[in-house]
């Protein structure tokens, strides 16, 4: 094996061009011998292309070692694999006229389907990274030379950005035809592309119409494979055929969740999970996409092993107007399914950890520099993180934090005048927090925070882990007189008084809770818990199904444990909190 435009080439497929090539002159003619000896529309680009492959043909190829495109999301599929999803999908009984590979990289996916599928026609190949090209076509004319009895469809392999090539004309063409969309979209983000100065990116575009603060605090970064699979499905959803595509699990529950407002003309969703550190040497959670188009749209999403897929494991998605993530779980407990009385809230976001958030030593405070610092003690507060919630109650900390604003895009100049250690500490890291990237910065007074409000100062708290998969939650007492801070990876509920912050933690903690987020939650993903996830427990529901001695069990527990001296005469005045007045709309808790 050796190397041509740093691709691979093997001696088979190099004295085949070297016999049939290096004699022809004309672009046309050499076109038309590799159409004729294995169904390839335009081999060449252009002259240079059959030029340049006759020159370096005329000298011994290099062998070159292979650029790690890993960065780029290129996770190349093995031709074992590739070839167990083509057979996989003839299981299915698919036979297609059409093959497209809308990022097709070294070709594996495209050969899978030569060898499994008799009857194709047309074979479309997409692949920004010019090596690829070569690749795919010199193992495709390798592949025909080893079985020259082979189907040979028209096979277009064409140089090009997924996101420049317009795949409309490929349905134009061949909408009366039954088409195969398979394939590896890359396994990257568009803001960690353009990190690194790719040019396949899809144009600047807020393709799932975010607003606002959604759209440039994160929800605005999406999967390029996401984009790509939904591609596919727009173009093609009214042509006879089926879409097989490996990609994150993320991109599939998404896919799923945005077929409800959608309503793409796809059914038979499902999802094949593969090992992706057997296969492509990663720890990313990921899965074979499959459905199938032009048909009823369906809004649910069977999941298999795809070792051993004789039986579904669980079903997600939509049920009437709630997604959910495992449809026998939810039967149990959809009747607190609704929304929560209370809001929940994330916790501090600053991006500025080295200066703002500190240790206490011996009276001094310890930045992330390891500088020794005296503050004044107004604007530090107690702080906890998504790795400090593990306990039923917190009433110590380990970090403090600096909490210049009592609400987003408040005047910070006080600090100079009122607290002027604090302010000569913040303005000499000035350039720490210019260097802040988000945009959620941009034209906010100096030292800014986001994620601050008069929920942020309620004494009382009830906290959860974002990250974390435990279904708990926690107590946040206050600190010498002082309200806790939560970094932002956790969100909360704020009280004033602390029996309605342990009716609602008992509530959170019941078993039909634990339950209830478990049908609703996706193991894989970034983030266990979202606001969005956490506002559907409706604690009112809660209070009317609750067992009212079950609940006096567990507060006697906590009095208990914790030294509480707590009873439930409150509980009356908590479940009058949360019912929504008959006047007007209930106002709901910071």
């Amino acid at each position: 094996m050796k190397k041509v435009f740093e691709a691979n080439i093997t001696h088979q497929v190099l004295d085949y061009l070297n016999d049939n090539i290096e004699s022809v002159f004309s672009i046309e003619k050499a076109n038309q011998k590799m159409f004729d000896a294995f169904g390839f529309l335009h081999f060449f680009d252009n002259t240079e292309d059959l030029q340049l492959l006759k020159e370096t043909l005329s000298i011994s190829p290099n062998i070159i070692s292979e650029p790690d495109r890993a960065e780029y999301g290129d996770f190349q599929t093995n031709t074992e694999l590739a070839n167990k999803v083509a057979f996989q999908l003839k299981t299915k009984n698919i036979s297609p006229d059409i093959v497209l590979e809308p990022t097709c990289g070294k070709g594996n996916f495209i050969l899978a389907c030569l060898k499994q599928f008799t009857g194709i026609k047309k074979v479309f190949g997409i692949e920004i990274y010019k090596p690829y090209v070569w690749q795919t076509k010199f193992n495709i004319i390798d592949f025909y030379l080893s079985n020259p009895t082979k189907n040979k469809p028209e096979i277009s392999i064409i140089h090009s950005s997924v996101f420049d090539f317009d795949f409309k004309t490929i349905y134009k063409e061949n909408h009366t035809k039954e088409i195969l969309i398979i394939g590896n979209p890359p396994w990257v983000t568009n803001s960690k592309l353009g990190s690194l100065n790719s040019l396949n990116l899809p144009k600047k575009t807020n393709f799932k119409n975010h607003n606002g603060l959604d759209a440039i605090t994160g929800k605005g970064n999406f999967d390029i494979s996401e984009y790509i699979t939904m591609m596919m499905i727009e173009t093609f959803q009214h042509q006879k055929g089926n879409i097989a595509l490996l990609v994150k699990n993320t991109v599939i529950k998404n896919i799923v969740f945005d077929q409800f407002r959608k309503k793409f003309s796809i059914s038979n969703i499902e999802k094949y999970r593969i090992d992706s550190k057997m296969e492509f040497n990663v720890s990313v959670e990921a899965s074979l996409f499959y459905c199938r188009l032009n048909s009823n749209s369906t809004f649910g999403c069977a999941e298999f092993d795809f070792y051993n897929n004789s039986n579904a494991k669980l079903n997600f998605g939509w049920i009437s107007n709630k997604f959910v993530s495992n449809f026998s779980a939810y039967s149990n407990t959809e009747q607190i399914d609704g929304k929560c009385p209370f809001e929940w809230r994330q916790g501090i976001k600053h991006d500025c950890s080295s200066i703002m958030e500190l240790d206490n030593v011996n009276g001094y405070f310890i930045n992330g520099l390891k500088e020794k610092i005296k503050l004044e003690n107004d604007l530090v507060y107690g702080l906890l993180k998504s790795s400090d919630l593990k306990n039923s109650v917190i009433n110590e900390i380990r970090k403090h934090i600096i909490v210049t604003q009592k609400k987003v895009g408040q005047e910070t100049n006080y600090i100079k005048y009122d607290f002027p250690k604090t302010y000569k500490y913040l303005s000499g890291h000035q350039d720490v927090f210019s260097a802040r990237k988000s945009s959620i910065y941009k034209n906010k007074p100096p030292f800014s925070i986001f994620g601050v409000g008069d929920y942020s100062f309620k004494p009382y708290k009830v906290a959860i882990s974002g990250l974390y998969k435990t279904f708990h939650f926690t107590l946040v007492l206050p600190q010498n007189g002082k309200p806790v801070m939560l970094d932002d990876t956790c969100y909360m509920l704020g009280f004033d008084k602390l029996e309605f912050a342990i009716y609602s933690l008992m509530l959170l903690n019941c078993e039909k809770t634990t339950q209830f987020l478990q049908s609703i939650t996706f193991a894989d993903a970034k983030r266990t818990f979202t606001k969005d996830v956490l506002m559907r427990i409706d604690l009112l529901k809660l209070t009317q199904i609750i067992d009212k001695a079950k609940l006096q069990r567990k507060l006697n527990y906590i009095n208990e444990t914790y030294n509480f001296d707590l009873t439930l005469n409150y509980w009356n005045d908590f479940v009058s909190e949360m019912t929504p007045k008959k006047h007007g709309q209930m106002k709901l808790f910071a």
